[in-house]
């Protein structure tokens, strides 16, 4: 595909294109579902005040609102997927809307359920559910709730912040319509004045081409529309922020960090070892930077070239060439899992593959319960593609597995183990690769792939993880945010981080935390850098003939969130209480640079 055209998403081959019908054969019977749904919720309100009464209606009580949650996610995937593939839609916008909407009134309908399971006592139900093969299934879940007991509120106000889910939505999903549908950025200037179009779908192309020019003013262009809007991005963020204040206070948590790791009964300490130990290793990045800047020649490195292509010749890599060394890598997981992930690819479509104008940004997996693990993104058919095809591919490989072997209660995950799963796929693929192509500049085009994987989840994600931190401190000291705060801040994190090795634009380094729609998750960039500590742990095991590894690492996928995430990592062979699996990624990420420098010594590039 032409770097010089986006597409429009019509002329988008279909076989390139996720399958839509596979879930609804068109938006009439979208909107025949929405409304079923909608009618149907009375089911829930009859058993209000009732559970008490036994077993068998608490049973199916929770059958019935699993039920729901999976016609839910049918519904929402295919909402989702629709308006991300083309914001410009106002069609698919609405059915998202309105997808959205029908969540908060699924979630008020069934808020009664926990306040009254609460008042049944814990004691009560453990006796149920060994006396109830219907319930046997929950009795994780219900142990789980008790845990959770102090900060479950009555019926009343679990139903008023079930219906709060949906305009609370709202600041998000501003965002990401303001930078996907309503952002036009300046076109991109080759050296030799050939204008190029930049998009969400086409920045990492350009900011991966040999031509500095084209670099620079894509990442000036791109950066600098965010700060044309940047006191409205503020608002966005700083509404975000106040929300995750109000339901922290509601629930009764003594922070929003708190608030967020409880959920998944994850330690804040997990949270702070990967602080602490990311800033104590900021040398490994720093040497990073250093050999990058003399293998490119330049006297100052910028942002713009932190993806600069480091030989002559880049790899291409078509989609169908990415999906065999991506089930090749695989192979130690067994053929059924290489075979299923392949189909997935190609006859079952589950991936939107190439950009067209109005696609939203970046890369998702999404789906689960019914609905098949359909993928976002905009593949440019480079080695970065490839590798982010691997890691969607990681969540969608965890989505199905999990559905399959766990009852619907269970049948999801925590974000803390999804970027395991993800990371995990990168990690084998990288290492499969490294030993098959011996050639030095392929080499170094996989530690420059290498490089960027880390560099976005072991960099990138680490220090929005500290601005997020600091940021949702002051929102809950009341202190106001604005645009130049935020700016600032992010400017401060990121010198640190570069230590002097990169140039520092303070505005457009400081606009960086615009440019992530994550951060309108509370907590969610950490588990990137914790993700990809597990998963090279677990890839590690697997790669060195650990006996059992492989049946290990697919047990986890298996688990969904029948246990807790740390508890399913451990039966894997990784434990993410203790600093030591950051610490051996930061000795995976150390080894990487030292291959770079060993084969750029042997191209003579040092």
């Amino acid at each position: 595909m032409s770097q010089a055209t986006v597409p429009q998403r019509k002329d988008i081959p279909p076989e390139f294109t996720w399958n839509a019908e596979s879930l609804f054969a068109s938006t009439e019977a979208w909107r025949a579902e929405h409304a079923g749904i909608a009618a149907d919720l009375s089911m829930l309100s009859r058993f209000r005040g009732r559970l008490s009464e036994g077993p068998a209606g608490v049973a199916e009580a929770l059958e019935t609102l699993d039920t729901f949650r999976a016609r839910l996610t049918r519904l929402f995937t295919y909402a989702l997927m629709a308006h991300s593939v083309d914001t410009t839609d106002q069609t698919a916008a609405a059915l998202f809307g309105e997808a959205q909407s029908l969540m908060g009134q699924v979630m008020a309908a069934g808020a009664f359920i926990e306040p009254e399971l609460l008042a049944i006592g814990q004691p009560t139900l453990d006796q149920w559910s060994a006396e109830t093969p219907r319930l046997r299934a929950y009795r994780h879940y219900l142990a789980d709730l008790f845990r959770k007991q102090e900060h479950v509120r009555s019926a009343e106000v679990e139903e008023l912040l079930g219906l709060l889910a949906d305009p609370f939505s709202g600041a998000a999903r501003t965002e990401e319509m303001l930078t996907s549908a309503d952002f036009q950025f300046k076109p991109a200037i080759s050296a030799s004045g050939e204008a190029l179009p930049v998009t969400q779908g086409t920045l990492s192309k350009i900011l991966a081409s040999p031509d500095r020019e084209a670099r620079r003013t894509a990442w000036e262009h791109y950066t600098d529309e965010y700060l044309a809007h940047k006191h409205t991005l503020a608002s966005t963020l700083g509404t975000s922020l106040k929300q995750s204040v109000f339901n922290m206070r509601a629930r009764k948590h003594a922070s929003t960090l708190a608030a967020t790791l409880f959920e998944f009964n994850i330690p804040e300490s997990v949270f702070h070892n990967l602080v602490e130990t990311f800033r104590k290793h900021l040398p490994t990045w720093h040497r990073y930077w250093r050999i990058r800047r003399k293998m490119l020649g330049v006297e100052t490195l910028h942002p713009y070239d932190i993806w600069a292509p480091l030989t002559e010749s880049k790899p291409v890599v078509p989609y169908t060439q990415a999906v065999d060394w991506i089930c090749e890598g695989l192979t130690p997981l067994g053929a059924d899992y290489t075979r299923r992930l392949r189909k997935g690819c190609q006859a079952d479509r589950w991936v939107d593959v190439y950009p067209n104008a109005g696609k939203t940004a970046g890369a998702f997996s999404c789906g689960g319960l019914g609905a098949p693990p359909f993928i976002l993104m905009s593949y440019n058919d480079d080695l970065f593609s490839m590798s982010t095809l691997a890691h969607e591919l990681g969540h969608s490989m965890h989505t199905l597995l999990a559905s399959e072997h766990q009852p619907p209660v269970y049948a999801g995950y925590s974000l803390f183990a999804a970027e395991v799963a993800s990371n995990f796929h990168q990690a084998m693929v990288r290492a499969y690769l490294f030993e098959r192509h011996t050639d030095p500049a392929f080499q170094i085009n996989l530690v420059e792939e290498a490089m960027s994987n880390f560099h976005r989840y072991f960099f990138i994600m680490p220090t929005l993880a500290r601005f997020e931190l600091e940021t949702h401190r002051r929102a809950e000291r009341g202190q106001s945010l604005t645009a130049d705060d935020l700016n600032s801040l992010m400017a401060d994190l990121f010198s640190e981080a570069y230590g002097g090795e990169v140039h520092v634009d303070r505005e457009r380094v400081g606009i960086t935390w615009a440019t992530f729609g994550h951060l309108y998750v509370d907590y969610y960039v950490y588990q990137y850098a914790t993700g990809i500590s597990g998963a090279n742990a677990l890839a590690g095991r697997i790669l060195s003939g650990a006996p059992g590894a492989a049946e290990d690492y697919l047990g986890f996928l298996k688990a969904g969130s029948s246990l807790y995430p740390l508890d399913a990592l451990r039966q894997a062979g990784v434990d993410l209480t203790t600093p030591e699996p950051v610490e051996a990624a930061f000795d995976v990420l150390s080894g990487i640079v030292d291959r770079l420098e060993a084969k750029a010594g042997e191209m003579k590039r040092l």
